[in-house]
């Protein structure tokens, strides 16, 4: 399933309880994240998924939206319910949304 930066900054204002999960690499969070994001590179996910909760939708993002779709992927597999934000980051900060 996938969610627009838009409609993520709107159901977050609106006090979406989602998990934000950054799946770029250590170097590219440091440009910045979505408030509240937790970092999950992609590759550390299989091993990462008890650090969310099941119970919360998980909303991936990466740079563009290729790595969040392989996420989203793994976390439905894992019983997840999973958005990926097509577009990424870049999508995200031409959108003018914060970042931290």
């Amino acid at each position: 399933m996938e969610i627009t930066p838009q409609q993520l900054a709107e159901q977050l204002k609106g006090g979406y309880d989602a998990q934000i999960v950054d799946v770029r690499e250590a170097a590219e969070v440091a440009d910045g994240m979505i408030p509240g994001a937790k970092h999950i590179a992609l590759g550390e996910l299989p091993e990462r998924l008890k650090d969310l909760d099941m119970s919360r939708p998980v909303i991936a993002i990466c740079r563009s939206g290729r790595r969040s779709a392989a996420a989203a992927d793994q976390l439905t597999a894992a019983g997840f319910t999973a958005y990926t934000v097509p577009g990424g980051m870049l999508d995200w900060t031409a959108a003018g949304l914060p970042v931290s």
